[in-house]
């Protein structure tokens, strides 16, 4: 395997450190320099419930702007972007039946498919089930605005399974008028279509954005295809009361499953797929419409209350690699809502801020399994119906103790049931239920050193049940396994984040985290592709977040992100062996981000970035290791006004410098196919017309 050597890995990252963001023309406009970096209160938090200032936050938060999400982005999955976050380490773009691999301080790194661990949100509205499992299929980058991550627990704001949380907004209409179309292509089969228009009156804004997109893939059976429509209305209803409403509409027809290969066979042929796949056609097909609301009105002097509600529908079927039940098909519904009081004023003559609220969510999944016939539907082997409701009743409260130090507190109690009923009844009654409960206590103290400097320490927790899926009894049959317990999870954290001479933000975090009954992911021989779960006994995660972004000269700025993993069981064995000591498997030791921007003021941009990461251990074990990596991409583009269009045609490489690497790690699996090999270097190029009227 081609690999920079591990001597030289990280020297080689940093000097790789290169890439390029332009500011969005309405903001800047062609022609002019990029300003330097805002000072910190001017960056505005809202996924922490209560909007604040990022230098008031007792968490570790991240912020990520539309350019650095879209300008002259492929825009296939999160991590184009988000890999600048330290703490969040990301995997497997490129295999969209098995979706996004996104860990933040390690949870969700035990997700062979789908989301665990961490709460995702658009425009306020969760993309996570109550059962705690989450999707990234529906989210539409071309249409979003800004991404904030929450890096470690937080429960006490959003309920199971936030060990960590990403939100996404939204882009709001715009004031003035625009139609834009927006075409590229490339390596791999690689095609995305979209057009986006938006627009205001006096009382009604609108967003509207679609688009197409097809990727052939670089492995045999990776294709993929994916269609959306998106929108954003704001509609005002006078005396500061606003009306939101949002909606998407996603039809992800083919998305194949190449599925994972042996060391041997991923060194010697990584564009394979495994045969087995082939044979039953391994993948997925989904088709899902969400709609959501968010009221806003006034209760008086300083008091708001805020109302929502969503309704999704998703119909999905998957084909995996193995017979007997090897089709799974479900219609699921899913909705709910929730309350919120917030008061803005004074507490024992204080400022103080307060939040209050209720959250409640349903998940109703008809799921059936057929026999897999050569991809085709054989007879039926499990029929249930899967039933998950959550309420949680949450308070945080934020005091100024002294002008320059904060007291934030916050506590949520949530009730998670799980109810099964058996439709399938020639193997027995496997109806039953759960219900699952925490109580996530949150306290963290922040001190304003200055305007440009602040520290906080924090004390936060999370809560986790296992997901329907992760509840399968691998024992056969329907059911729970009665042998899973929700993890828990403790963290302590400090940090330090300032601006200096207006052009130089750091942002610096250490924290250590204690997690009992953690969820782990196992297989059996018999099934491939089929994922159960069991709980270790307990592990602990220590670690360093770094980011650093500079502005040394006018149009040039370089950003770093660099985190430091210690995570591992403390205690935990099974009937394969004691794991005591052991790295916990999916999580790298180091994760380094680099990227150097340059733009010019007649409208030209140029962008170098590249990730660094370790070693990691693919099994509990710690035999098998997927070796570390090196991967770095290149934008070029040109932005030109003419009159009233802007027209902006760009190129851009992925892995520059060809390394083959496997990007995702399929945890623990009992056949030994660990590896999923990532694309080797492949071009793209675009170009987006932009009419203002």
């Amino acid at each position: 395997m081609s690999k920079i050597s591990p001597r030289y890995a990280l020297p080689a990252a940093i000097c790789a450190a290169l890439s390029l963001t332009a500011q969005a023309q309405e903001r800047n406009g062609i022609g002019l320099p990029r300003p330097a970096l805002p000072p910190l209160e001017e960056i505005i938090v809202r996924s922490t419930r209560l909007e604040t200032t990022l230098d008031q936050v007792p968490a570790a938060v991240s912020v990520v702007s539309k350019d650095d999400i879209q300008l002259a982005r492929q825009q296939l999955g999160l991590d184009e972007s988000l890999s600048r976050v330290p703490g969040l380490f990301m995997q497997n773009r490129f295999n969209f039946a098995q979706d996004l691999r996104v860990s933040i301080r390690g949870f969700g790194a035990r997700a062979n498919f789908g989301i665990r661990g961490v709460k995702i949100l658009v425009d306020g509205i969760p993309e996570t089930l109550p059962d705690g499992q989450g999707s990234v299929d529906s989210l539409d980058l071309g249409a979003t605005e800004q991404i904030e991550v929450i890096r470690g627990p937080s429960s006490s704001l959003y309920g199971n399974a936030s060990g960590g949380v990403i939100s996404l907004t939204t882009e709001p209409p715009p004031s003035e008028p625009f139609a834009e179309v927006h075409a590229s292509a490339g390596g791999y089969g690689y095609q995305r279509l979209q057009l986006k228009a938006g627009g205001a009156g006096e009382r009604v804004g609108y967003l509207l954005n679609a688009s197409n997109t097809q990727y052939d893939g670089y492995r045999e059976l990776s294709r993929f295809e994916n269609r959306q429509l998106t929108g954003r209305f704001t509609i005002d209803l006078d005396n500061d009361r606003e009306l939101l409403a949002v909606v998407n509409l996603t039809d992800q027809p083919v998305s194949d499953d190449p599925g994972g290969l042996t060391a041997e066979l991923a060194a010697t042929n990584p564009r394979a797929a495994w045969p087995s796949h082939v044979t039953f056609r391994a993948g997925e097909a989904l088709d899902q419409q969400r709609i959501g609301f968010v009221y806003s009105m006034p209760l008086g002097t300083n008091q708001t209350l805020s109302v929502r509600n969503y309704y999704v529908w998703r119909d999905f079927e998957n084909s995996l690699p193995f017979t007997n039940g090897g089709i799974v098909t479900f219609e699921r519904f899913y909705a709910g809502g929730g309350v919120s009081y917030t008061y803005d004023g004074f507490w024992l003559d204080r400022p103080n801020r307060l939040v209050v609220g209720i959250d409640y969510d349903n998940q109703d999944d008809d799921r059936r399994r057929f026999n897999n016939v050569a991809g085709t539907r054989g007879a039926m082997t499990f029929d249930q119906n899967e039933n998950v409701s959550s309420i949680g009743l949450f308070i945080q409260n934020e005091l100024s103790i002294t002008e320059k130090l904060l007291l934030t507190m916050g506590l949520r109690v949530d009730e998670v049931e799980f109810d099964v009923t058996d439709r399938f009844l020639s193997d027995g009654d496997d109806s039953g239920s759960r219900k699952l409960d925490g109580t996530s206590p949150m306290v963290g103290l922040t001190y304003i050193v200055s305007p440009n400097l602040s520290t906080y320490a924090t004390f936060s927790t999370a809560f986790e049940t296992p997901s329907t899926t992760e509840f399968a009894n691998p024992t056969g049959g329907g059911g729970f396994n009665p042998l899973l317990d929700p993890q828990e999870a403790k963290n302590f954290e400090v940090g330090i984040r300032g601006l200096l001479a207006g052009r130089h933000r750091y942002d610096l975090a250490l924290f250590s985290i204690d997690v009992d009954d953690e969820l782990m992911p196992f297989t059996l021989p018999e099934t491939p592709g089929r994922v159960y779960y069991q709980n270790a006994g307990r592990s602990s995660r220590r670690g360093l977040e770094l980011s650093f972004v500079t502005q040394p000269l006018d149009g040039l700025q370089a950003t770093f992100a660099y985190t430091y993993s210690d995570f591992e069981f403390d205690r935990f064995a099974d009937q394969n062996g004691v794991y005591d000591g052991n790295v916990i498997p999916g999580t790298a030791e180091h994760l380094l981000f680099g990227e150097l921007s340059w733009w010019h003021p007649r409208g030209w941009f140029a962008s170098f970035d590249a990730i660094y990461v370790d070693d990691q251990f693919a099994n509990n074990a710690n035999t098998v290791v997927n070796d570390s990596y090196t991967v770095a991409n290149l934008r070029l583009g040109y932005e030109k006004r003419t009159g009233s269009l802007i027209v902006m045609p760009y190129v851009g490489v992925q892995n520059l410098f060809d390394e083959s690497y496997n990007a995702n790690l399929r945890i623990n699996d009992a056949n030994l196919r660990f590896f999923e090999p990532g694309p080797r270097r492949s071009a793209y190029a675009g170009v987006s017309v932009n009419w203002r009227y």
